[in-house]
């Protein structure tokens, strides 16, 4: 058995210096103020006007929430005291001229029925399209299943079965709990733990080509399993390791608890205590 503090930082904040800002970098998910305004502020490209508003239905909670971000749709899902489930639906569409960007903005409608989130609008081409983003409150313990395809995913202090992944965008996971599963083909994965163990099975959290940052408070309990193939990793406090250090690694944090999972293939690993 072998304790080991693992550092690489200069090779790991040049590399992460390197990543594009997410869209959650533009505040797409702040919750109150006006989002419509802020979002037409934004350049989307000298030839296209942009449209954008901000739709707000409720639902009774389901035993499953399902959101479909489609084709450019970001999806945050936070947890409230409320019973029900309140989805802010923001829509942008672009078009060459502001009249065309809102007749597209006005023909995109979204779906909530049966616990199902969706939306569907007029064909999109170069100069012409829509995306729909979802800032969702739910109840703390609510199952989901989340994807997109090019967006962001967060889920912030929900506990449940979680199904999450994206396939060119981030995952962001903060005070979550359950059994949870997470995927991001190409994007960072961010996990910041809380409490002092995880409540429920454990948590899978995986990217293929993207950094890894997870934040763990001092004296969580776990069985951490984390690590990349390809790129630099930083471990800011000591681990205890058998054998021969491997390029990922399982270790006991606080005598062990539930498995705790979030690993990388091509990029960084932080892994710090808070």
């Amino acid at each position: 058995m072998r304790t080991l503090r693992l550092m690489n930082t200069v090779p790991l904040l040049a590399a992460l210096a390197l990543l594009p800002r997410p869209a959650a970098a533009q505040n797409w998910d702040e919750d109150g103020g006006d989002w419509a305004a802020r979002c037409e502020r934004w350049n989307h490209g000298g030839d296209r006007e942009q449209v954008c508003e901000e739709r707000v239905s409720r639902i009774a909670a389901p035993r499953t929430l399902t959101v479909d971000g489609r084709e450019n749709g970001a999806v945050s899902v936070r947890a409230w005291e409320g019973s029900g489930v309140e989805i802010r639906q923001r829509i942008q569409a672009w078009a060459p001229s502001r009249d065309q960007a809102a007749q597209i903005a006005r023909q995109v409608r979204v779906r909530t029925e049966g616990g199902e989130i969706s939306a569907s609008g007029p064909e999109m081409d170069r100069r012409r399209g829509y995306a729909v983003s979802y800032l969702i409150l739910v109840p703390r313990r609510m199952d989901l299943r989340v994807e997109t395809h090019n967006g962001p995913v967060g889920v912030v202090g929900v506990t449940g079965r979680m199904e999450l992944s994206a396939v060119n965008g981030p995952v962001s996971l903060r005070d979550v709990g359950g059994d949870v599963h997470a995927r991001a083909q190409n994007g960072p994965m961010s996990v910041s733990l809380s409490g002092q163990r995880w409540n429920g099975a454990g948590l899978d959290a995986e990217t293929s080509n993207g950094p890894v940052t997870l934040s763990i408070p001092v004296g969580y309990a776990a069985t951490l399993t984390t690590g990349t193939v390809n790129g630099p990793m930083n471990v800011d406090f000591p681990v205890t390791v058998q054998g021969r250090f491997p390029r990922q690694f399982t270790t006991q944090l606080g005598g062990g608890g539930a498995p705790i999972r979030v690993v990388t293939t091509n990029g960084p690993v932080v892994v710090r205590r808070r």
